[in-house]
């Protein structure tokens, strides 16, 4: 890979790190609120809170996305489609479901506090996401060669 190329991964992945960053924080206000307010009495309310979390962060890292990170001229365009969209979802539906699997193991199993457990899931989950939008949204054949 050429070393402009290289560049501009580097600088596009921090600019989704950043995304992803504040996405995190919606992510994690969503879930932290509906856990403490709404499903504190509830078995089951750390997962559903986890989803209604999930669902927040997934919008802010769309658009974020879309304005802030894959920016490239080749890449304007790309994840505007609802095809594009359906897979920056399924995407993110699969790491949803690493999410909860880390979710269910950390607090489940291991009986840690949610919120320590979702930092660490949440920086896999970011990797996973950020390579999968990448190679199946905002890949060309160029990138490629």
């Amino acid at each position: 890979m050429k070393e402009d190329k290289l560049q501009v991964l580097v600088g596009e992945f921090l600019r989704y790190a950043i995304v992803g960053a504040v996405a995190f924080l919606a992510d994690f206000g969503v879930l932290v609120f509906t856990q403490e307010y709404f499903f504190k009495d509830f078995g089951l309310g750390v997962y559903i809170a986890t989803v209604l979390g999930f669902v927040v962060g997934l919008a802010v890292n769309y658009f974020l996305s879309l304005w802030f990170v894959f920016t490239q001229k080749k890449d304007r365009g790309k994840g505007r489609s609802f095809g594009a969209f359906l897979v920056f979802g399924i995407i993110g539906l699969f790491g949803l479901g690493w999410t909860e699997l880390g979710m269910w193991i950390g607090v489940g199993i291991l009986e840690w506090n949610y919120m320590i457990v979702k930092e660490p899931v949440t920086v896999a989950v970011l990797i996973w996401n950020y390579l999968g939008r990448k190679l199946l949204i905002f890949n060309s054949k160029e990138e490629q060669k």
